[in-house]
């Protein structure tokens, strides 16, 4: 049965394209998102950008039909723009935000002659509002990941025939051979997925442990356990199958995504590795290493700041100063005996262009070429920015996205809609992405901060 899907600004703001989203079905936009839209156009940023994207699908539509008695959506249903409705009582102590209350207005009023009128919307106090007046409302799901505890880890455990483990280092395992069990301990079947880890077990003996990775075709030894990339080892098992994810070429891996929470060396292992990269091989694979860090209070005002680009985003690379500390001298107990000689080490790294930083803004719309490119904290991108630098990659560049989608910043994300999980699930499978998740048993910061992961 037609349903009448009323849209808030937020939606169009995340998603440009929404209106297409809603297969045969009413779209009403109340004529406050249009209001909204307008005061945004001039926003920097993708905000801005997302309102201005929206404004000329909505005048293309225009020039089809009147939106005030609706026009045709290519993909199925209608449109219309409801410009009345400001009479419509809501309780006289009912909070909110004007425009809140206009959009809650024309729900009430559409439900007045509609059964099937829903909300949708990103903003979840309006979702509340809703409720409270008991109007259907729902957020936007379209770029949705499924639930924390659902979302591909990139890892999986298996069992197999204590013969085949044997032989496996020399000879590679068809996925056909190997096998999960269930509540009952009964055999089943597992669906591999191309470029997943896979921890092998051997059926008659469970604690003899291997590691491997699923090709596409068989399960394969790990090519790069034994390496140590600028002197670091991996101590756990996340760390082996991040440091294969992040050695293995751009040509056959040019995206790694990598989601763990704070502690489990996601950025420290990523730049020990393009150090290596750079550093350590004959023939260096990559021009440099360009961080990036996302910051939802930062980017769009970035040109608003005093200073030049490096200057200006500064404050958003100590956290990878502090890591590449641990990394350029890795005497624990003559570290920072000499801060100065410390600090020149690491400038020196920036000074030669080894490494190098930029904001998000000046990332998006180039082509970057032989570049290990590190998106640390990659859960405050929106899905468009982390397509918008996937999309960048050129010949020879690796790219990294790294975050906890636990621990995000931006008020219109969450676990679910956030880019770097939506990345993580729309990318599942593809031959040219590595993905791995950490566990929090794999905390390696310190001691207090792996008891502090299992307690709290």
């Amino acid at each position: 049965m037609e349903k009448t899907y009323v849209l808030d600004t937020s939606v169009l703001l995340q998603t440009p394209y929404a209106l297409e989203a809603f297969e045969d079905n009413q779209i009403v936009l109340p004529i406050v998102v249009l209001e909204e839209l307008d005061a945004l156009k001039g926003a920097e940023g993708e905000q801005g950008t997302n309102a201005r994207q929206a404004i000329r699908r909505l005048e293309a539509l225009r020039a089809q039909g009147n939106l005030l008695s609706g026009v045709p959506l290519p993909n199925g249903g209608w449109l219309r723009v409801e410009t009345n409705c400001v009479d419509v009582p809501l309780p006289t102590e009912f909070p909110g935000y004007p425009n809140h209350r206009r959009i809650l207005q024309v729900c009430q009023a559409l439900r007045a002659s509609q059964s099937r009128v829903v909300l949708v919307t990103k903003n979840i106090l309006l979702r509340i509002k809703a409720q409270i007046l008991g109007l259907p409302a729902e957020d936007f799901t379209s770029e949705q990941a499924p639930v924390s505890a659902d979302q591909y880890t990139g890892r999986c455990r298996v069992f197999v025939s204590e013969k085949k483990f044997e032989a496996f280092p020399k000879k590679a395992i068809d996925p056909e051979d190997v096998y999960q069990t269930n509540e009952l301990g009964e055999r089943k079947p597992v669906d591999l997925v191309c470029n997943q880890f896979v921890i092998l077990r051997a059926d008659q003996s469970s604690k003899k442990t291997q590691l491997g990775r699923f090709d596409g075709k068989k399960i394969v030894p790990l090519a790069y356990k034994k390496k140590k990339p600028y002197g670091i080892s991996p101590r756990n098992v996340g760390q082996y199958f991040l440091q294969e994810s992040l050695m293995t070429g751009a040509e056959e891996a040019p995206l790694v995504i990598v989601k763990g929470m704070a502690g489990t060396a996601k950025t420290f292992y990523s730049l020990a590795v393009g150090l290596h990269a750079l550093l350590e091989t004959e023939t260096p694979a990559y021009r440099r290493i360009l961080i990036s860090r996302p910051n939802v209070h930062f980017d769009d005002d970035i040109g608003f700041l005093p200073g030049d680009e490096g200057e200006k985003i500064a404050p958003l690379l100590r956290p990878v100063i502090d890591n590449l500390e641990l990394l350029v001298d890795q005497n624990e107990d003559e570290r920072f005996a000499d801060e100065r000689s410390l600090s020149g080490k690491i400038e020196e790294l920036f000074a030669r262009d080894l490494i190098s930083a930029q904001a998000l803004n000046f990332i998006r719309g180039r082509s970057v070429t032989k570049t290990y490119l590190i998106i640390d904290e990659a859960q405050n991108l929106t899905p468009k920015q982390a397509k918008g630098i996937i999309t960048r990659a050129g010949m020879g560049t690796k790219i990294i996205l790294l975050g906890d989608p636990n621990q995000i910043d931006n008020p219109l994300l969450d676990e679910r809609t956030n880019g770097l999980s939506y990345a993580a699930e729309t990318m599942k499978g593809s031959p040219l992405c590595f993905q791995v998740t950490l566990s929090a048993e794999e905390c390696e910061r310190s001691a207090l901060a792996t008891d502090a992961v299992q307690r709290m």
